[in-house]
């Protein structure tokens, strides 16, 4: 097994568990993070003299159905990249059979991206003006997450070749 396989392996492992752990926590303390997402939903805290407020959702059933579709999506981005990261380490032998197994790891992560690039920092940032927010801002957060998922799908795309380079 080559080092440059087994360090894309486990960084699509750490993605996974990543997003295991957030998916967890979202579904174990539903109420903290249901608070989260009804506070930028409804806009409720952006600036008071923003003309944007239109854009709120109060509807408690679409705000619920808006937290079951971002619980639903980390899932999945952790299912993926946890099954991703089995394929590569069982393909690491090989240059040509560990790049035809990077698809489903890659898609993981571009679904955990998605999450959070269009899903927060893009929807809920600006769409719902979360920024405004002093209290209720993942805008920070979100884009740590989404570049660090970046970076591994980019680091993880580049072929591999069977002299390790």
């Amino acid at each position: 097994m080559r080092i440059i396989r087994l360090s894309k392996t486990t960084m699509v492992a750490a993605i996974a568990l990543f997003a295991s752990l957030v998916a967890f926590g979202n579904i174990t303390d539903y109420g903290t993070n249901w608070a989260f997402v009804q506070h930028v939903f409804s806009m409720d805290t952006v600036f008071p003299t923003t003309t944007i407020r239109y854009r709120a959702i109060d509807s408690p059933a679409l705000q619920t159905a808006g937290y079951v579709l971002i619980i639903a999506a980390e899932t999945l981005t952790a299912v993926l990249c946890w099954i991703g990261a089995a394929r590569l380490l069982l393909a690491s032998g090989d240059a040509v059979v560990f790049n035809r197994a990077k698809g489903i790891a890659a898609a993981g992560l571009t679904l955990g991206f998605l999450i959070w690039q269009v899903g927060f920092m893009s929807i809920g940032g600006e769409w719902f003006g979360m920024w405004m927010s002093q209290k209720w801002n993942g805008v920070p957060d979100a884009f740590r997450f989404f570049v660090t998922i970046l970076m591994v799908l980019i680091y993880l795309v580049l072929p591999d070749h069977a002299d390790g380079t």
